[in-house]
């Protein structure tokens, strides 16, 4: 399954979450690397955004924000082959940090690609916003800016 993207800006709040040793260990077994400690952000709409919301949907996510219909396509759309990976939460001096979904894949752009993985967090704002996690610093990877569009191939 392949969803398109466009670059967005996040919370900037990421690393916060990503540079946490019990996630980079769990990123470490899915990746086979350790991954940059931020996400980059990609705003999905139209039959990109219906991929997606099937990934959340297989991810145990509820998707509250998505209408009926968007659901109801979402539902149809074939990601038996695709495998989710679970990382889990943890409670560290009485904070808790939770736990994720995800699902590896490949980012494409300008004839240069890079594995990665959908990374779908149990406690999310967004269903239109895919965050993406990489051993690269993807924006400098790519040079990326805000609004350049990119290709992720589950896999």
């Amino acid at each position: 399954m392949r969803i398109n993207g466009e670059v967005s800006s996040g919370l900037g709040r990421a690393h916060i979450f990503m540079a946490q040793k019990h996630y980079q260990d769990q990123f470490q077994d899915l990746m086979g690397t350790s991954v940059w400690p931020g996400t980059l952000n990609l705003n999905v709409s139209d039959t990109d955004l219906l991929g997606y919301i099937a990934l959340r949907l297989k991810s145990g996510i509820d998707t509250l924000d998505a209408s009926e219909e968007l659901l109801s396509q979402a539902k149809s759309v074939d990601i038996a082959h695709i495998e989710a990976h679970r990382i889990r939460g943890f409670l560290r001096d009485g904070v808790s940090f939770g736990g994720a979904t995800a699902f590896k894949a490949r980012l494409d752009f300008n004839n240069d690609s890079v594995e990665c993985a959908v990374l779908i967090p149990d406690l999310t704002r967004h269903y239109d916003v895919v965050e993406i996690i990489s051993a690269k610093f993807l924006r400098e990877h790519f040079t990326l800016s805000d609004g350049d569009k990119v290709d992720i191939n589950l896999i």
